[in-house]
C-alpha cells in the first residue's frame, strides 16, 4: 500500500526563515581544499605525545634518521669508494 503525501510543496522557493543575507561565499572553502588527515594514535602511545607538535617532532626526526640510514645503505651497495 502506497502512502500519500500529506501534503504537496507548491512552489520550489526557499523558506522565509532561511535567512542566508549574512553569509559568505565560499567562506571555509581554502581550508576545506587543504584536507586534514586524521590519525588516532592508541592510547599508550597518545600517552607519550601529549600534543600533536610533539608527535610531529617525532616523525620528523624518524624521518631524517630514515632518510640517513637509506643514503648509507644504498651508498654501500654500489661500488667501493676509492
Amino acid at each position: 500500500m502506497k502512502k500519500t503525501p500529506s501534503r504537496v510543496r507548491e512552489t520550489a522557493t526557499m523558506r522565509e526563515e532561511y535567512d542566508f543575507s549574512g553569509g559568505v561565499r565560499g567562506k571555509y572553502a581554502k581550508l576545506y581544499s587543504r584536507g586534514s588527515n586524521i590519525v588516532v594514535l592508541e592510547p599508550d602511545v597518545a600517552d607519550a605525545f601529549p600534543t600533536a607538535r610533539a608527535v610531529n617532532a617525532a616523525l620528523r626526526k624518524l624521518l631524517r634518521q630514515a632518510d640517513v640510514s637509506t643514503r648509507r645503505s644504498s651508498r654501500s651497495a654500489t661500488a667501493p669508494r676509492k
